[in-house]
């Protein structure tokens, strides 16, 4: 099955408004008009109205990098669904592995902020992976299957027509080591085979799964070749234009 190829760039804690506001321009150019797969775009919270007004009417879309769970109230320095909804994106980054390693969420705040995340009507980009030691013993299989199954317990295959499922092994993160092409078709594989099992196996042809962890230009080619890869999400490599469009263009160079 032919799925369209999704790239996401997320920006971290990068960019002043200045200069995300250049480099949303720069990659709207450097992309053209011609469609190419599936792009979007992660910057800091404060920049999201401003970046989604730079690429409007482009096939560029916008993302937050995370949300809370709740839809209001006294949580000093959260951002709701509804507040990112209100900037113009679309999309939403949930369970990140830095939210999860670095701000402590746990399995059962991830679900949450994913169902936080579907009420609204953003579209999740739900992350999972495991850390260096897990793949060492052997457990990376058991820690995506324990993510995927709290994250989407008591779901249904309807609510999820616009999930995204990023895979991104959490030692190849920033690191410059990055899992091999055979490496992550493994996971994304099997990744779609607990999907297929949960929900069904036209629902699992038909969802998308990233790979994140150290991608570049130079090694998306191959990462894109494998069978049940179906994007990226860009860290570093999404801060320069052109790095980011060829990525993107990856996608689309493969048969």
């Amino acid at each position: 099955m032919a799925r369209t190829p999704v790239t996401g760039g997320n920006w971290k804690m990068h960019t002043t408004l200045p200069e995300a506001i250049a480099l949303a321009q720069e990659v709207r150019h450097r992309l053209g008009s011609q469609r190419l797969g599936d792009v979007l775009l992660f910057p800091p919270f404060p920049f999201l109205a401003a970046v989604a007004d730079k690429v409007a009417g482009s096939h560029v879309n916008v993302g937050a990098q995370d949300l809370h769970f709740e839809a209001k109230g006294a949580f000093t320095g959260a951002v709701s669904a509804a507040m990112i909804v209100s900037t113009g994106a679309t999309h939403v980054l949930v369970g990140h592995s830095e939210r999860r390693s670095v701000f402590g969420d746990t399995d059962e705040i991830v679900a949450k902020k994913l169902r936080a995340a579907l009420a609204a009507g953003l579209k999740p980009v739900l992350c999972v992976g495991e850390q260096l030691a897990e793949r060492q013993n052997g457990t990376t299989f058991a820690v995506v299957d324990r993510q995927l199954t709290v994250a989407l317990d008591g779901l249904l295959a309807d609510q999820l027509q616009h999930l995204i499922i990023a895979y991104e092994p959490v030692w190849a993160i920033g690191t410059g080591l990055t899992a091999s092409p055979e490496q992550a078709q493994e996971v994304h594989a099997h990744i779609r085979a607990w999907l297929a099992t949960r929900f069904s196996a036209a629902f699992a042809a038909n969802c998308r799964i990233q790979y994140g962890g150290s991608v570049k230009g130079s090694n998306a080619t191959g990462l894109f070749a494998q069978s049940d890869i179906d994007g990226m999400l860009v860290g570093g490599a999404s801060l320069t234009a052109d790095e980011f469009a060829a990525i993107v263009r990856a996608g689309r160079a493969v048969p």
